[in-house]
């Protein structure tokens, strides 16, 4: 098993990130932080939501399977009912770097969903938020990283 900093430091050298469930509306949204704040430390991000052409002045995706040139990896910080389906994708498309995003309750993670990218080839990193490790992270992740990690909602292996 590979620890969850080795697998986040891996994720975060991917230049190329989709995020989905971005909102419309991002007050409350995680998924927003998350593409907020890759998008200001360079990162070429792109939003995913079925139910928005734009997020601010930035296109917006139906799918993963629309972001012309494609991406390297994938952040799902939707329902965890919308897990399975944008795993099928991701290995459809061979994407092999996918966070569930989870900071408190259910967040995205999906166990089966976790269970089936794995079996597929997917690194899958069930918990936690690419904010709270570097070069994304701000002190504030970093204190929520410590205690998420201790109630088990950030995984310590992958």
């Amino acid at each position: 098993m590979t620890t969850v900093k080795d697998a986040a430091s891996t994720f975060l050298r991917n230049g190329r990130i989709a995020v989905t469930g971005v909102s419309r509306n991002p007050s409350g949204h995680g998924s927003n932080s998350v593409y907020s704040r890759l998008k200001e430390r360079g990162y070429d991000v792109f939003a995913v939501n079925p139910n928005a052409e734009t997020i601010g002045d930035d296109p917006c995706y139906p799918d993963v399977s629309s972001i012309p040139d494609g991406v390297d990896a994938v952040v799902i910080a939707t329902a965890p009912e919308r897990t399975m389906e944008t795993m099928r994708e991701c290995a459809a498309l061979g994407i092999d770097q996918v966070w569930m995003h989870r900071a408190f309750g259910k967040g995205s993670v999906d166990p089966e969903a976790v269970s089936w990218g794995r079996e597929h080839g997917i690194e899958v990193i069930d918990g936690g938020c690419p904010l709270m490790f570097d070069p994304t992270a701000d002190g504030a992740h970093k204190v929520m990283k410590t205690v998420l990690t201790i109630t088990g909602k950030v995984p310590r292996q992958v």
